[in-house]
């Protein structure tokens, strides 16, 4: 696995799996260490492709190209794979090289502790299982929409919206995803002596119909279990009770073939400043649809407490159907500022 320079001070990869939804870097050790193929976290090259900009707001990420908007150091060069450190005169050579704008002291300052990779041009899909730290069960995949406006256009958010299953799942996908990437790492934990329990979230992206790893999570994520969850038939308590006793593996997990869609109503301005304490009415007309509560308060009356509001979501045999029964319940709730992408779904 190709690191840049990394020191992240890891002993005990119990410890990395709690690190990695804060740190990319911990992603990384953790990979490294379970010795996943070379290959599931690409480097470099592809310094034309014009689209790298929204990949590149992620923290400790070093994308090898050159077309960026924010801080990030852009290096359209696989050259720097060969330094076990990026010397600041190697630094010097490839700027001039390759005409990049100069680092400043902070950047410069940083770059030995960022993680290079490689833009790919391909599709995401949320993919999770749950785990006793012996065996583990699939538990469904998904594909949510991180951008603010429609189109998959504006900033970054916490999910705009999702569904469930993801479109590209496939047996022979899904069997890759555990041969490649779930099953090397639970084997690399075992014997690591790290037993890992609660479900794992594996962030991948699809090029040519081969996976490729982005990161982990050690959560479910969020609009993802929103659409994931209320497709499972069995007893989640009954599962997570199975982890705590020893009678996991014992247990059954079924998913409905009925499908899931969920819409994130936002407050105006979100993910950026927005006002909060707005009242929120109509819930009582929601037909066909859950509610799942995110940024609310009981102040009296109900009222906005966040940037992302609620998340609701539909069951149903057809996809199309799901998508318009959120969309129709999410018209019915009201509060001042209210937003929701519209296209959530457009993919399928």
């Amino acid at each position: 696995m190709h690191i840049l320079s990394i020191d992240v001070g890891i002993k005990n990869l119990a410890h990395c799996l709690v690190k990695v939804n804060s740190d990319k870097r911990y992603d990384i050790v953790l990979w490294d260490t379970v010795n996943l193929s070379e290959g599931l976290l690409p480097i470099c090259s592809n310094p034309n492709c014009k689209d790298l900009a929204k990949y590149t707001n992620r923290n400790n990420t070093i994308f090898c190209n050159k077309h960026a908007k924010n801080t990030d150091l852009i290096i359209p060069d696989k050259s720097i794979l060969k330094y076990k450190s990026l010397k600041l005169s190697v630094l010097n050579d490839l700027v001039k090289k390759y005409e990049l704008p100069v680092p400043n002291e902070k950047i410069t300052k940083a770059v030995l502790s960022k993680v290079i990779e490689e833009f790919l041009n391909g599709e995401e899909m949320s993919f999770f299982i749950i785990s006793d730290g012996q065996s583990y069960k699939m538990f469904g995949t998904a594909q949510d929409h991180k951008r603010v406006f429609e189109g998959d256009k504006g900033k970054n958010t916490g999910g705009m919206g999702a569904y469930s299953p993801s479109r590209l799942q496939s047996d022979k996908l899904n069997q890759k995803i555990i041969n490649k990437i779930i099953e090397p790492t639970l084997n690399g934990l075992k014997k690591l002596n790290s037993e890992y329990k609660g479900f794992l979230y594996a962030g991948l992206m699809i090029v040519n119909e081969e996976p490729f790893l982005i990161e982990y999570n050690v959560r479910m994520g969020d609009p993802e279990a929103e659409v994931v969850i209320p497709r499972l038939t069995s007893d989640l308590l009954h599962l997570l009770k199975g982890i705590n006793d020893g009678t996991f593996s014992e247990k059954d997990l079924e998913i409905t073939k009925d499908v899931a869609a969920t819409v994130m109503l936002v407050s105006g301005g979100y993910p950026e400043d927005y006002a909060k304490g707005k009242t929120i009415s109509g819930l009582e007309l929601i037909e066909n649809s859950l509610i799942f509560h995110s940024g609310t308060k009981n102040d009296g009356c109900l009222k906005t407490n966040g940037g992302r509001v609620m998340a609701i979501t539909s069951l149903c045999e057809k996809m199309s159907i799901a998508l318009s029964n959120s969309f129709k319940n999410a018209e019915r709730v009201a509060f001042e500022g209210k937003y929701y992408r519209k296209d959530i779904g457009f993919d399928l």
